[in-house]
């Protein structure tokens, strides 16, 4: 599957122009779809400095793309990319999507047909690999949910 895949606010969080903090398992789960065969392409709205500093914050994070704000393989010459006005692509992820951007564990189920976890364990052909992938992820989003409680209890809002 070709998946066209949003940066700012869906990999990291919005704070345009400079480059937010990853969104929690953005980067976890689009390195697992790219593993199984998918490819990525990064459909973004920034350009020149900015796209560059964007594709260099993803390949600092083990993440390079198929390719670039275009169908074919992955641009380097930034400055005479172009951009393609529409995709061939099979599906998008994007914040701002009609019902907004799940958490990327459950992007990962939407890709992969499966919508809960009960369904997600049960099936016949879940690998050992992938069952232990989500129970790593679930242990990470527990421990994230706890430290974020905590630091809001000291918070003074």
């Amino acid at each position: 599957m070709t998946i066209a895949v949003d940066f700012d606010g869906t990999i990291v969080e919005h704070r345009y122009p400079n480059i937010g903090k990853e969104r929690p398992f953005a980067f976890d789960v689009l390195k697992k779809l790219q593993k199984e065969g998918h490819k990525l392409i990064l459909w973004t709205a920034r350009e020149g400095r900015l796209l560059e500093d964007a594709v260099k914050f993803c390949h600092d994070n083990g993440l390079d793309f198929y390719a670039v704000n275009s169908d074919g393989p992955a641009i380097t010459d930034f400055a005479n990319a172009g951009i393609t006005r529409k995709l061939r692509v099979d599906l998008f992820i994007d914040d701002r999507s009609l019902g907004g951007l799940p958490d990327w564990p459950t992007i990962y189920r939407m890709v992969k047909g499966r919508m809960n976890w009960p369904e997600l364990f049960g099936h016949e052909d879940n690998s050992e690999e992938e069952e232990g992938f989500f129970r790593r992820l679930i242990r990470r989003c527990k421990s994230a949910r706890s430290r974020v409680k905590t630091s809001r209890k000291r918070s003074h809002w």
